[in-house]
């Protein structure tokens, strides 16, 4: 993989079985509360055809290809497909977490929750809607599709966790990457291509937080994200093993825009001078975006299953 740079997948970004963190191009957005986007969106609803299969191939090299036809973290990015959901060789807490809008911390918590037999599988879906169903609703559709053919019941709650809150370094300051929102250059349409960057590096499109890797350095970026956002995109954005909600606590309001560039948890040493030594990721986040982190206890929405199967026959 030396010189060659890939999307990262992942999305999602803000509170609690193994996420499979290269499956789909990391894209986030603030959640909202699951009542407030499911009223939003409709209600109830199913897919006019659905398909699920399992995958027995195993998992494919990590970050080799999009694992589906669109991010299934909690954004609202979605390009036009005439309806259709595309997704392969996936974990089921993936579909867990596309059905419930789950953050990548919530849907790590599935992991514990789900049968061995079950966590352990990989499935295939494939599913149509009208040309017209918003992503919101395909989420719908999947809740819907996982109670039919897995039996999912689940229930969220709210529990009082460890948690990090994302502060300022220095009251008042924000650091030199992380900047109030300009739309110079236009917010162009999302893709799932290297052409979502404009010449910056930061995401042509806006709403969009993407994370270019290679074998020495992440560059993180986004434009016109929230700091909720940012909190909340935290957990896969370099961290490695990460196991508490980040929330925003910095008191700023509005949309900015930023650009991280950090050494990657567990990457070979960088080719640099001794005295040029790449930052973590945390050190960037001081450096760059001015922004730390607390330990504290905060209240955190933990999705509970209460009961699922193996998958009924298509």
């Amino acid at each position: 993989m030396s010189g060659r740079k890939l999307l990262r997948a992942a999305i999602a970004t803000a509170a609690i079985v193994a996420i499979c963190v290269p499956c789909f191009p990391q894209v986030l957005h603030a959640q909202s509360s699951a009542a407030d986007w499911e009223k939003a969106a409709g209600g109830k609803m199913s897919f006019d055809v659905a398909s699920v299969k399992p995958n027995k191939s195993g998992p494919p090299p990590s970050g080799d290809k999009v694992n589906s036809n669109f991010s299934l973290g909690p954004d609202d990015s979605h390009s036009a497909n005439g309806g259709l959901f595309s997704a392969t060789n996936l974990p089921l807490a993936n579909y867990i977490g596309f059905a419930y809008k789950l953050t990548g911390n919530q849907t790590r918590s599935l992991g514990s929750q789900l049968p061995k037999s079950i966590n352990s599988e990989r499935f295939d879906i494939q599913a149509h809607a009208s040309a017209n169903t918003t992503k919101d609703q395909m989420r719908l559709m999947m809740q819907s599709l996982l109670a039919e053919r897995f039996k999912l019941a689940a229930h969220t709650e709210k529990r009082q966790l460890p948690i990090y809150a994302l502060v300022l370094e220095k009251p008042g300051k924000i650091g030199p990457q992380l900047r109030p929102h300009s739309d110079d250059p236009p917010c162009s349409a999302f893709t799932l291509s290297a052409s979502a960057r404009s010449s910056d590096g930061t995401p042509a499109a806006c709403g969009v937080f993407l994370t270019l890797l290679d074998t020495q350095r992440a560059h993180t970026s986004a434009r016109n994200v929230t700091l909720n956002l940012i909190a909340g995109s935290l957990p896969f954005a370099g961290m490695g093993s990460f196991d508490r909600v980040v929330v925003d606590r910095t008191g700023l309001s509005g949309n900015f825009d930023f650009t991280l560039e950090y050494t990657p948890e567990g990457a070979p040493a960088p080719n640099v001078q001794a005295d040029e030594p790449g930052l973590t990721f945390l050190e960037a986040l001081k450096d760059q975006l001015g922004l730390k982190l607390e330990s504290t206890i905060g209240s955190v929405d933990v999705l509970l299953v209460d009961h699922i199967e193996e998958p009924s026959p298509n």
